[in-house]
C-alpha cells in the first residue's frame, strides 16, 4: 500500500508520542524507585539522639555496629548508641580543658590499635572498608580513645599513688598469667580402685564425645564429685599459668567449648572444658615455688567433717595459724610444704590454681574419701624481680586506677548531661 506524506508524518508522530509516554512512565517508575531510598537516606543522616548540643545520626550508629562487629566484639543498636553518648561526653570535657588529638596522634593511634591483631595500620583501614566501615567513623572512634586518656591523665594522675606493697601484693595474688586468663569447667570422676577407675574412664569418653557447654554441664551436675558440681562444674578465671604445666599444655591447644583429655590424679579423673579465654593487662612472672598448708580432717564428706573445716576456717587467716589449730594432734595431721610448682601433686595444684593467699579450698579428700583435705594456699614465691617487671606492674595498676576514677567522673557527666532520643 502506498502511503502519502501525510500518512508518513502521522506514523512519526504516534512513534513519538509513545516514547515521550514510555519515557513519562520510565521517569515516574525511577522517582518512585528512588524516592523511598532519598527518604532513607535523609532518615539515615537524620538525629535520633541529642547529648547536650552534640547529635548522634543512624548513620553512626550503623557504624558503630559494623566496627564493633568486625573487630570481634559485635554489638546491638542500644549497646552502639550508649558506647556514642559517652564518646560525646568525653570528648566534649577534653575539649573543655583544650585536649585534642594531633594528626600525628592519630595516625600513632591507629597503627597502635592495628598492632593487637598483628596488622598495620593500613591493612586494618583496608579490613574495615571492606566490612563497611567508613574511615572517618574508625578516625573518631580512636580520637575519643586518645583525647579521653590524656585526659584522664591530665585530671588524676596526681590522685593516684601505687605503693611497693601494692606491687608486692599485685606479683603475688595475680600468679603468672603468662598474659592469659581462662575460664573453665571441671568435671571430677571418682577412681579409688582399679573398677572405679575403669568405669570413669568409659563415662569421660562419653563426656568427651559431646563437647557443648550445655552436655558439659550437665554431666557435671550428674557426675562429678567436685563441689563445684553444684554450679554444673563452673570455674571462675584462672590466669592460665596458675595452673598444672600438664593441664595448661592442654587448655592451650583447645578452642572454645573442647574439652581436655582426662587428666589422671591419684583418686580421681579430671576432665576440664575451656569457656573463655582472654588476655590480661601485664604477664607476671612464673613461680619457682608454692607454700601451701593440708590439715586432714577424718570423716570425708561427712556432715561432722564439713562442720570441722567450716569451724577451722573461721578461725585462720594465715597458714601459721594452722599450727595452733593441729596442736596436740598426730603430726601428720598437718603439712605445710614448700614445694617447686612442677613438684606438687595435680589434683592438689588444681585447687590452689584457683587461691590467692590465705583463701581456702576444701574440695579433695584422701585415704579413699574418708579423709577431707582442708587446703590453703600460704603463698606463691617468685623469682627476684627486676626493675623493669616492677614498672610494668606498677604502670598497669597505675591504669586501672586512672580507668577507674575516669569511668566514675564519665558517670557524673552523664547524670548531668541533658540526653534526648528522638
Amino acid at each position: 500500500m502506498t502511503r502519502t506524506v501525510h500518512d508518513r508524518e502521522s506514523h512519526t508522530q504516534r512513534r513519538f508520542s509513545r516514547m515521550v509516554i514510555c519515557a513519562t512512565l520510565a521517569v515516574s517508575l525511577m522517582t518512585a524507585t528512588l524516592a523511598p531510598r532519598a527518604a532513607e537516606a535523609q532518615n539515615l543522616f537524620a538525629p535520633v539522639v541529642q547529648v547536650n548540643d552534640q547529635i548522634i545520626t543512624r548513620y553512626e550508629i550503623d557504624q558503630r555496629i559494623k566496627l564493633m562487629t568486625a573487630i570481634g566484639g559485635g554489638a546491638t543498636q542500644s549497646v552502639a548508641r550508649e558506647a556514642l553518648i559517652n564518646e560525646r561526653l568525653q570528648i566534649a570535657a577534653a575539649r573543655r580543658d583544650g585536649l585534642v588529638a594531633t594528626d600525628a596522634g592519630i595516625k600513632a593511634g591507629i597503627e597502635e590499635f592495628a598492632a593487637r591483631g598483628n596488622l598495620s595500620g593500613d591493612e586494618l583501614l583496608a579490613f574495615l572498608a571492606k566490612s563497611g566501615v567508613a574511615y572517618e567513623s574508625f578516625r573518631d572512634f580512636v580520637t575519643v580513645g586518645i583525647v579521653w586518656r590524656d585526659y584522664a591523665r591530665a585530671r588524676f594522675a596526681s590522685k593516684v599513688t601505687i605503693s611497693e606493697a601494692e606491687i608486692d601484693r599485685a606479683l603475688q595474688q595475680n600468679g603468672p598469667s603468662g598474659g592469659l586468663r581462662v575460664l573453665l569447667s571441671e568435671i571430677f570422676l571418682p577412681a579409688r580402685d582399679a573398677t572405679e577407675r575403669a568405669a570413669s574412664e568409659r563415662l569421660a569418653a562419653n563426656i568427651t564425645a559431646k563437647p557443648t557447654v550445655a552436655a558439659f554441664a550437665a554431666a557435671a551436675r550428674a557426675y562429678s564429685v567436685a563441689p563445684s558440681k553444684d554450679k554444673s562444674g563452673r570455674l571462675d578465671w584462672v590466669p592460665l599459668g596458675n595452673l598444672p604445666p600438664a593441664l595448661q599444655s592442654s587448655i592451650s591447644s583447645l578452642t572454645t567449648g573442647g574439652i581436655t583429655a582426662p587428666l589422671q590424679t591419684a583418686n580421681a579423673i579430671g576432665l576440664f572444658q575451656l569457656r573463655g579465654l582472654q588476655e590480661v593487662d601485664v604477664a607476671t612472672p612464673t613461680p619457682t615455688s608454692i607454700e601451701y598448708a593440708a590439715y586432714y580432717i577424718a570423716g570425708g564428706r561427712s556432715e561432722a567433717a564439713t562442720t570441722r573445716a567450716a569451724k577451722v576456717a573461721a578461725q585462720v587467716d594465715t597458714c601459721d595459724d594452722l599450727y595452733g589449730i593441729a596442736k596436740g594432734e598426730p603430726e601428720s595431721t598437718l603439712e605445710i610444704d614448700t614445694l617447686a610448682f612442677a613438684d606438687i601433686p595435680t589434683d592438689v595444684a588444681v585447687e590452689l590454681a584457683k587461691l590467692d593467699t590465705g583463701e581456702i579450698s576444701t574440695a579433695l579428700t584422701r585415704a579413699n574419701g574418708q579423709t577431707l583435705v582442708f587446703l590453703m594456699m600460704c603463698g606463691r614465691n617468685f623469682a627476684e624481680t627486676g626493675t623493669a617487671d616492677r614498672e610494668t606492674v606498677r604502670n598497669t595498676l597505675q591504669g586501672k586506677r586512672l580507668t577507674a576514677l575516669a569511668d566514675s567522673y564519665l558517670s557524673e557527666l552523664k547524670a548531668d548531661a541533658v540526653i534526648t532520643y528522638k
